[in-house]
């Protein structure tokens, strides 16, 4: 009924569909194949209230990575931040936990310094700002009073 030509079209149209889908999955879920992107450094906060693995992470508005773990060592938070390769942080920049609006998702803040070493895979942010909890400001002013 149907000749080899139009099987031999069809089975070309089924391929470059699924390749295009397996494209589509892989960009849109952010998956590197091929290794990453990222470069590894670490920053330990008093508290972490409401971030998750997996948050932004920015400059200016701008997001330049992402939380790659968060895990506990001597009662602080260690936050692992995966910064982009283009972006290189200077040794003295602040990372503070900010919300994107009002009761918005937290993300990480970096304040860029001005020191002229910069950080490489693996080293650590020494300062940072921890998160404001609302809950903590408005027990500490009921209970004051």
């Amino acid at each position: 009924m149907y000749g080899k030509t139009t099987e031999f079209t069809v089975g070309i149209f089924m391929v470059v569909g699924i390749a295009v889908l397996i494209y589509l999955s892989i960009s849109l879920g952010g998956v590197t194949i091929f290794g990453s992107s990222r470069y590894s450094t670490t920053a330990h906060f008093e508290s972490i209230t409401g971030l998750k693995k997996g948050a932004s992470v920015e400059i200016a508005g701008v997001n330049i990575g992402k939380v790659g773990g968060i895990s506990l060592e001597d009662d602080l938070a260690v936050v692992d931040l995966q910064i982009d390769n283009e972006i290189q942080l200077t040794d003295d920049s602040i990372a503070s936990i900010r919300t994107k609006g009002m009761i918005g998702e937290k993300f990480i803040k970096i304040t860029p310094g001005g020191s002229d070493d910069y950080l490489a895979e693996g080293d650590e942010l020494m300062e940072t700002e921890s998160a404001i909890s609302l809950e903590e400001l408005i027990s500490k002013y009921i209970f004051e009073k």
